[in-house]
């Protein structure tokens, strides 16, 4: 069956009980053109063809071939269909309004009396003398995803419909800056017409595209004239003569080595030389420091290393801090405090004597080892 709109055409292939799937091609090529669609949704549904042509295809005939194929009989059938595309006097409608339909199919809209109904609703709001189905499009071909198979989702379709007369304040009503706010965050606009279409059509108002073509700045690109692809005339190729001296590159290759081994061989020396003969030395740095200061040094550095031992291994004779203290006044001698009946980490290294309580002898120092 064929329905023919302006600039649109469609084409449904009846299928009987069997299931039948089709396949479309342009006559000579694998594909259809790039205007025109195909879809079928099971091997028992019907397949529609359909598109929108151009300017540019206008009285350019096109052969389409159709396979069918039965699936349970496995046989086969080819039917060639010509598509005569002419202008008309209709177009182009200065004034178009694209519609996102969200509850219909691409094919679903294609049926002749739903895009009637579609079409009586746009024409109720708009009230224009001519009003035309311009382009009808899949959303999945505008980048959309398929819905899941819950709840009778559907994949949504575009309709675009052009008009004579400027569009109505209703659908103005998009552009009010209240409606681009709730459309900004995520909220459905208040359209004051949106009932007359909410009976059947879902639109998406968020999503619908009013333009005027008269105030479309057209962009041409300038392309440069193709040339004919012949070489301009240069006369005849003349090689350099075998008579010519070869360039010898040798002082070149010397002064590219010696330059940087020359600068590299003098950094060498000056830095050897300020390591080596510039340094001051250990004997010269004694020399230069006071006695005071090198008693001081090595007393510090003797107690840092008795400190560090006695730190590493707890079970080691006692230092020479810890043995009896000798009161040269007095003659008393006072044992050193135990780290078994006292707490170590605040024991002193040296005893003060008003902490002297008991008088014991100079125990004898056996010797080490």
């Amino acid at each position: 069956k064929r329905n023919l709109h302006p600039n649109y055409l469609v084409v449904e292939c009846d299928a009987s009980n069997d299931p039948i799937t089709f396949n479309t091609n342009l006559m000579g090529y694998p594909d259809r053109p790039g205007w025109l669609r195909y879809i079928q949704r099971t091997p028992h549904s019907d397949g529609v063809l359909y598109g929108s042509p151009m300017a540019e295809h206008v009285g350019k005939p096109t052969v389409i071939e159709i396979t069918a194929y039965n699936r349970r009989t496995f046989e086969t059938a080819r039917h060639n269909l010509v598509i005569n595309i002419m202008a008309t006097e209709e177009f182009p409608l200065p004034f178009q309004a694209e519609f996102y339909i969200k509850n219909m199919n691409v094919e679903e809209m294609l049926a002749s009396e739903v895009l009637g109904d579609f079409l009586g609703a746009v024409k109720n709001v708009w009230q224009p003398e001519r009003l035309n189905a311009i382009n009808i499009t899949s959303a999945l071909d505008r980048g959309g995803r398929v819905p899941l198979p819950i709840n009778d989702l559907k994949e949504g379709v575009y309709v675009m419909v052009g008009a004579d007369v400027p569009f109505s304040s209703c659908l103005r009503e998009v552009e009010s800056p209240h409606n681009q706010l709730r459309c900004s965050q995520e909220m459905e606009p208040v359209i004051s017409c949106d009932k007359k279409f909410r009976a059947q059509f879902h639109i998406d108002w968020c999503k619908i595209s009013l333009v005027d073509i008269n105030k479309v700045v057209p962009v041409y690109v300038t392309r440069p004239e193709p040339g004919t692809g012949i070489l301009p005339e240069f006369g005849e190729y003349d090689p350099p003569s075998e008579s010519m001296k070869t360039r010898d590159y040798f002082s070149d290759f010397l002064v590219t080595l010696a330059v940087p081994s020359a600068v590299a061989l003098v950094l060498f020396f000056v830095l050897g030389y300020t390591m080596c003969c510039r340094r001051e030395g250990v004997e010269k740095r004694n020399m230069h420091t006071p006695d005071i200061q090198l008693v001081h040094h090595s007393s510090i550095q003797k107690s840092s290393k008795e400190l560090r031992s006695m730190s590493k291994n707890r079970e080691i004779s006692w230092p020479l801090s810890t043995l009896p203290v000798f009161n040269p006044v007095s003659g008393e001698v006072v044992p050193p405090i135990h780290p078994d009946s006292y707490e170590t980490t605040s024991m002193p290294l040296m005893q003060t004597q008003t902490n002297l309580q008991n008088q014991i002898t100079i125990p004898q120092q056996r010797p080490s080892g």
